[in-house]
C-alpha cells in the first residue's frame, strides 16, 4: 500500500477549517500542540507552505502570556508542553526573532522556575511532575540556546533515577517502564550529551520487544499496538543506534494500514478514526525508516533534520 501523501496534506490543512464542529472547540486545550503536529507532518511531507506562515506565527503569539510562557490557546494558562510547541513552530519558520530579548528572558525565567530541587520539572504552576516535562523544558532551553550546567545536571540526575531494571524508563522514579517515557528520557540525555550513562543494550532489548506479531509497536508489555509508538520506540532506538532491531517491513505495513485512503490522515490502529497526533507520529516513524522520499526527521527533537541543525549543541563552545 502506498503512502497517500496528498490526501494527508489535504487532511491536515482542513483541520483548522472545522470551526463549526464541536470537536474543534472540545480540543482547544491541544490547539498549539496540534498546530506543531500538523506543521511538522507537512514538513516531513515536503509541504510546509500548505500552511500560511504569518497566520501560524500570529496564532502562536496570541498564546503568549504575561509570565513568559505559552498556553495551548489564547487566554489559556502557560504550560511547558505548549511552550515547546510554540518554540518548535517559530524555529521551523525561522521566526524566533519575533520574541524580543525581554520576551526571551521572561520565557527562560518561566521555564527554569518550574525546575524542582531534585532536577525534575513541573509542567506548570499546578505541580504535576513527569519526565515529559523534563524533556520539554530541556528542549525549549536548547532551542533558545539557554541551557546551563546547573539545569542540565539536575535534569540528568532526575532522569537517571527513572531508569528501571528492565532497561526502560518511567514517568517518575519507581513508575513502570513506558515507551513514551523512554523517548523523553533518552531525548533529554541526548540533548545533554549524556547517552553514555544508559545501558544501551538492555534498553535496546526492551524497546525491540515492543513489536508485536502484526508489526505494530506497543507502549508496554501486554498492550495492543498503536501507531504513535512508531515514533516513541523508533526514535529511542535511533538515539542509541539500534534502529535496525525492528522489522521495518512489518511496521511499515502496520502504519500504512492505518491510513484513511479516502479522506487522509492516520489512526492509532487499522479501521479507527484518524487524528493529527497519530498522523504526525506515523509519518515520523516512516521517515525514520527512510520510507520513500519523506524529509528526514531528527530523532532527538522530532523536527526536520535541517531545522534541528539550527539548535546550538550542548555543551556550548564559547569560542564559536
Amino acid at each position: 500500500m502506498p503512502l497517500h501523501k496528498q490526501k494527508h496534506i489535504e487532511y491536515i490543512v482542513s483541520l483548522d477549517k472545522q470551526q463549526k464542529d464541536y470537536h474543534y472547540w472540545a480540543t482547544e486545550h491541544l490547539r498549539l500542540n496540534g498546530t506543531y503536529w500538523g506543521l511538522t507532518a507537512l514538513c516531513l511531507l515536503d509541504s510546509k507552505d500548505s500552511f500560511q506562515k504569518q497566520d501560524i506565527v500570529d496564532f502562536v503569539l496570541s498564546c503568549h502570556n504575561e509570565d513568559g510562557g505559552f498556553g495551548a490557546f489564547k487566554d489559556h494558562d502557560s504550560h511547558l508542553l505548549s511552550t515547546l510547541s510554540a518554540l518548535q513552530i517559530l524555529l521551523i519558520y525561522d521566526s524566533l526573532d519575533v520574541l524580543s530579548t525581554e520576551d526571551v528572558d521572561k520565557l527562560v525565567k518561566f521555564i527554569t522556575s518550574l525546575q524542582l530541587e531534585n532536577g525534575a520539572f513541573q509542567g506548570d504552576r499546578f505541580g504535576e511532575v513527569d519526565t515529559r516535562f523534563v524533556y520539554t523544558a530541556i528542549q525549549s532551553l536548547a532551542i533558545l540556546g539557554k541551557l546551563n550546567s546547573q539545569i542540565v545536571d539536575g535534569a540528568v540526575d532526575f532522569i537517571m533515577k527513572c531508569v528501571n531494571f528492565d532497561g526502560g524508563f518511567g514517568l517518575v522514579p519507581g513508575a513502570e517502564s513506558h515507551s513514551a517515557q523512554v523517548f523523553t528520557c533518552l531525548g533529554t540525555l541526548a540533548i545533554a550529551n549524556k547517552l553514555d550513562l544508559v545501558d544501551q543494550e538492555l534498553t535496546g532489548w526492551w524497546l525491540s520487544e515492543r513489536q508485536v506479531e502484526n508489526g505494530g509497536l506497543n507502549g508496554r508489555p501486554g498492550k495492543i499496538p498503536d501507531v504513535c509508538y512508531s515514533w516513541w520506540v523508533l526514535s529511542s532506538l535511533a538515539l542509541i543506534n539500534k534502529l535496525d532491531w525492528i522489522d521495518y517491513e512489518k511496521l511499515k505495513k502496520f502504519i500504512l494500514d492505518c491510513q484513511d485512503d479516502v479522506s487522509g490522515g492516520i489512526s492509532d490502529r487499522p479501521g479507527n478514526q484518524v487524528d493529527v497526533f497519530h498522523t504526525i507520529f506515523g509519518i515520523a516513524g516512516l521517515s525514520l525508516m527512510g520510507f520513500e522520499d519523506l524529509v528526514p526527521v531528527d530523532p532527538m527533537y522530532c523536527l526536520p533534520v535541517e531545522v534541528s541543525k539550527k539548535i546550538k549543541k550542548w555543551p556550548y563552545n564559547d569560542n564559536e
